[in-house]
């Protein structure tokens, strides 16, 4: 697929994967334009403010809950990288109507307002958390998945499909632990829950450069996870800030001690390459089955989760990925 002379249009533009895509896609490819489509106008204008002000770029507020909205945005579009979601487990806990309304109902209204337009290709962000979730977070995303995936049955004779890429924690982004301990790091004093936990981890710039390449490699019906390195958190704290005292408050509602990438049962149906496996749809008659061609089974029993992953972060790497971000 060649990006040039498209229209791309993403949501949750101001977010932390949303400004590095945006970046990305206007200095490397040559797209007619880029829509930003978020609900937050002071960061549409920071975004303006801090050099992202290409005439190629539109930028639309709107809100995922809106769907006539959406049709509006996405009229002339040929690609749409769905990443706006609530993502925060704690406030998803407390709020989970809106949760609902902006993960699940929210990915409902990207899609009919794809196959409305007739968009030629939809790309779902998920998470890791949406592989046998225990939080309504990633119950949310598990659901928008699904509807992902199985939507490419409604798009019938048209050219749409719907895709999606599933990774771990993005070092660094808003949300994440990062940060936090970097805070913490001032005050000579870290909290982490177990230290035993682990992640998959990678950076905002290698999860939009691996969505850019699966969205120029879909069928349509795929789920996309790209393999990357896991660290325990305890390591990652220690990493950021060696000199502070670790203190263990307990693991909190909703959170898991490892996370999974591929379930078990998913592993039936997935295709391992040399550096991402492919989930193909179980048992769709449409698109994304000729990935069995292009890769090889995996085995029985297999699963990819973090505390058993055969890739490592180290501390200078991890330290190296944090300083790209900053």
């Amino acid at each position: 697929m060649n990006w040039e002379g498209k229209s791309v249009l993403i949501t949750g533009g101001t977010g932390s994967f949303g400004r590095k895509f945006v970046e990305v896609m206007l200095a490397e490819h040559k797209p007619a334009r880029v829509i930003v489509f978020s609900r937050d106008e002071l960061k549409q204008h920071e975004m303006r403010e801090q050099g992202l002000d290409d005439p190629r770029l539109r930028y639309f507020i709107g809100d995922v809950r809106d769907r006539l909205r959406l049709r509006r945005a996405m009229e002339g579009t040929h690609i749409v990288v769905h990443a706006a979601a609530l993502k925060q487990v704690p406030a998803a806990e407390y709020n989970p109507m809106e949760a609902i309304l902006t993960n699940i109902m929210g990915a409902r209204n990207v899609i009919e307002a794809a196959l409305d337009n007739e968009v030629q290709r939809v790309m779902a962000i998920s998470t890791d958390k949406a592989v046998n979730p225990i939080n309504l977070y990633g119950a949310t995303k598990l659901a928008a998945e699904k509807l992902t995936v199985q939507s490419n049955a409604y798009a019938g004779g048209k050219n749409t499909r719907f895709s999606c890429v599933r990774y771990g924690n993005v070092v660094g982004s808003r949300g994440s632990v990062i940060p936090v301990f970097q805070r913490q790091r001032e005050e000579g004093h870290i909290t982490i829950t177990d230290e035993r936990m682990t992640r998959f981890w990678l950076s905002v710039d290698q999860g939009v450069r691996f969505t850019i390449r699966c969205i120029e490699q879909m069928q349509g019906g795929e789920v996309f996870v790209p393999k990357i390195p896991s660290m325990r958190v305890v390591d990652v704290a220690k990493a950021v800030a060696p000199e502070a005292k670790v203190e263990l408050i307990g693991i909190r509602p909703g959170e898991k001690m490892h996370e999974v990438l591929i379930s078990e049962d998913e592993a039936r149906h997935t295709v391992e390459l040399e550096d991402m496996y492919v989930v193909e749809p179980p048992g769709a008659l449409w698109f994304g089955h000729e990935w069995r061609n292009k890769g090889k089974p995996l085995p029985e029993g297999f699963k990819y989760t973090s505390d058993r992953n055969q890739q490592s972060l180290t501390a200078d790497e991890l330290r190296q990925l944090v300083a790209e971000k900053n």
